[in-house]
């Protein structure tokens, strides 16, 4: 019985072959197969699926430039509406006001300019003899109707655009994995025996096209909806402001009759 144990562990130590020893140093050697690259997924898709991404890309970066520009513009329209309220309601003279904005060279916007714009008309009308009050009030408040739309336009400008990609991208990232799972399914004509591992690469390239449409929508749309309702909120500041002066105006144009 001693002896058989003996001869057993004896079995056990041996050696394993010079050929199976390589075979597993091989096997120990090749590394794992799961590393996932986004690159050399865009490289191998077909030429429809690169030109999708292509133009999504193109989409996402423009998105971010007008996002940046479009921030920096609201927040300076912000800005200088709470100035200009700051100095039109501490007691200043509407005639000072109105010759600090109405200086050359000087670029004037938003509240000041609707300020500006409905002064200026006013003492236009009043310099004529025998006009009522009425029409010289009606005249200022068309100004700064007509200015306040100038003003809230160039502050919507591009918004559109980003409206445009946030509702458009995603259907165009689909176009392209559309297209790829087509073109992936139809090289199955030619295998025999088709796997999972076959249509993979292919559908994971596909893939790729509608992530990057989300990718270039989601921010177009946060954008969109924060600028749209910022935009929104400096209409509705420059509209009270111009029912505030509107009330001023009349009492002036009252006075002066």
């Amino acid at each position: 019985m001693i002896a058989m144990l003996l001869a057993t562990q004896a079995a056990t130590a041996e050696p394993l072959p010079e050929e199976a020893a390589n075979v597993v140093q091989a096997a120990a050697a090749v590394p794992p197969e799961s590393h996932f690259n986004i690159l050399q997924l865009i490289l191998h898709a077909s030429i429809p699926v690169q030109l999708v991404m292509l133009l999504l890309l193109g989409a996402s970066i423009a998105s971010w430039v007008i996002i940046f520009r479009k921030k920096r513009v609201l927040d300076r329209a912000e800005n200088e509406a709470i100035r200009f309220e700051e100095r039109f309601w501490s007691g200043a003279e509407l005639s000072k006001l109105y010759a600090g904005a109405a200086e050359r060279n000087r670029d004037i916007g938003g509240m000041e300019a609707i300020f500006e714009g409905g002064f200026r008309e006013f003492n236009r009308i009043r310099q004529r003899r025998g006009v009522d009050s009425r029409i010289q009030l009606e005249g200022a408040q068309r100004a700064m109707r007509a200015t306040a739309s100038r003003e809230l336009d160039g502050l919507e400008h591009n918004l559109e655009f980003l409206a445009n990609v946030g509702s458009i991208s995603p259907y165009v990232g689909l176009f392209g994995t559309v297209w790829g799972i087509m073109i992936s399914f139809q090289g199955l004509a030619n295998v025999k025996e088709a796997t999972i591992a076959t249509v993979a690469p292919g559908i994971s390239e596909a893939l790729i096209a509608t992530a990057m449409g989300l990718f270039a929508a989601i921010p177009a749309v946060w954008a969109y909806n924060r600028f749209a309702t910022k935009v929104d909120r400096i209409g509705v500041r420059y509209d009270a402001f111009a029912e505030e002066f509107s009330s001023i105006l009349q009492r002036q144009a009252h006075l002066d009759d």
